[in-house]
């Protein structure tokens, strides 16, 4: 694996004298600490020999009077504090971009796997925050192919729209169906944290059988991987989506799965460092630093391209309000939820409608962007669902001769929507996710459709 500057973006630069240090006085976990160090930056490149030879690439993460913590992206393994050289070399971590990376397969600090590519430039892997006055406001429909998704909680270019998922539950299958099933156009950056190497041959197998890995990089942080790998890789992930998107005008779509892996790396750091924990053992300024990756989504007004995000969140113990989820609900703009008990039904993708939302959706359909019809034939859907599934508890109590002749009707609406709306194997248009939505709301009595236009229902009722 290895990168190659290309000789035109090489600088001569003046010659410096790098500062180097035997100092080390202890090593813990994936830090090393530092002692007597002079004129050193916060997040300052450093290069740690060790008494094998060995290079490793660190970064200073905390400055005090007396002493330097420096975190070390390829473990801490045959670092001593007796001959080992700490060598400061200035600058933050940058990462080199090409745009030959499309296609390729990357490890989580962002060198190729099996082969060869010659970097245009290097740039900071912490990006730049957007600022808000030159934002844009999302308004284009993406089309995922994925009939819950595209008809009910649309993402819209630009949006940050995250999955909540547990455990056990097919996300990973689920964000590998959107890299695959998004139009040609958009680029899509898979940022893999914490995965097994049976979790990234099922990625990269998937992605080849359908034919679509010539439209998707991927960074694959594996689980054995040193843990500061974790909270690297999205970040090499999104200043690659920068570089594409800003620089070469691209629309792209990172897919990170899963943020749980990153969050649980950063508690492991913090730890580390000694610091006070806030809930749950996870460092006070989780909310922070999850911002600092999700608000790099966007749209630049006057600017081609745009970075949207799908972030994956595996709820511990499936609880929505543990840290991790309650903290990305506020930073971003809705949330699909995966349900244990559609997936026990044997259905895909078993997105629960009712708790599921997207803020950016009323943006990016109607006419001209979807079609006419598409947002009021999602309110219906989701008020008659949210009926039903009342109507479902309520017959476990009374029974089901108790209900009447519109209360089954709403229960076989409820079994015909997770059955062949929510559950489906081929990929869908947004115009056979409607179509499909109007065979099903024909369940329902006419005068029940209170969330559609009399001339709505004039046209799409009787249409086959």
């Amino acid at each position: 694996m290895a990168w190659k500057l290309k000789n035109k973006v090489i600088t001569k630069k003046k010659m410096i004298t790098m500062k180097e240090y035997s100092t080390v006085s202890k090593v813990k976990g994936p830090l090393i600490i530092l002692k007597n160090t002079e004129n050193v930056g916060y997040n300052e490149i450093v290069k740690i020999i060790t008494p094998a030879g060995v290079e490793k690439l660190g970064q200073v993460l905390e400055l005090n009077e007396d002493l330097t913590i420096i975190e070390v992206f390829e473990g801490t393994t045959g670092i001593d504090t007796d001959k080992t050289k700490v060598r400061f070399i200035g600058g933050n971590f940058k990462h080199p971009v090409s745009k030959d990376m499309v296609g390729g397969i990357f490890d989580g600090l962002g060198r190729p796997i099996d082969f060869e590519i010659i970097a245009e430039k290097e740039i900071d892997i912490n990006g730049a925050p957007i600022n808000p006055t030159i934002r844009d406001v999302p308004t284009e429909f993406i089309e995922t192919k994925i009939s819950a998704i595209d008809g009910l909680f649309s993402l819209v270019k630009g949006q940050k729209l995250p999955i909540f998922s547990e455990e056990g539950l097919p996300h990973n299958k689920l964000a590998t169906k959107i890299a695959e099933q998004l139009d040609d156009g958009i680029l899509v950056i898979f940022g893999a944290i914490g995965i097994t190497n049976e979790e990234l041959h099922y990625f990269t197998n998937e992605f080849k059988k359908a034919g679509a890995l010539e439209n998707i990089i991927v960074f694959a942080n594996l689980a054995d991987d040193p843990v500061i790998e974790r909270v690297v890789t999205p970040r090499i992930a999104l200043a690659t989506a920068e570089y594409f998107a800003w620089e070469l005008g691209r629309d792209v779509v990172v897919i990170l799965s899963d943020i749980t892996a990153y969050a649980n790396g950063l508690r492991e750091l913090s730890a580390a460092k000694e610091e006070i924990p806030g809930k749950r053992g996870y460092p006070p300024y989780l909310y922070t630093d999850l911002a600092t990756i999700f608000e790099r989504a966007g749209i630049i007004k006057g600017k081609k391209g745009s970075i949207t995000q799908i972030p994956i969140i595996t709820m511990p113990e499936g609880d929505i309000t543990h840290p991790i989820p309650d903290l990305t609900g506020y930073i971003t703009e809705g949330q699909i939820i995966l349900s244990n008990a559609l997936s026990r039904k044997g259905i895909f993708p078993p997105i629960n409608i009712i708790p599921s939302l997207s803020r950016m959706m009323h943006n990016a359909i109607g006419t001209d962007k979807t079609r006419e019809d598409h947002k009021q034939v999602s309110d219906q859907i989701y008020a008659a669902y949210t009926r039903g599934k009342k109507l479902e508890e309520l017959k476990k109590i009374i029974g089901e001769d108790a209900l009447s002749e519109t209360d089954r009707k709403y229960l076989e609406f409820v079994k015909k929507i997770e059955e062949t709306f929510i559950n489906q194997k081929d990929k869908r248009t947004i115009k056979d996710t409607l179509d499909i939505s109007w065979n099903i709301l024909r369940i329902l009595p006419k005068e029940d459709l209170t969330k559609i236009e009399t001339k709505y229902i004039d046209t799409y009722w009787y249409a086959k």
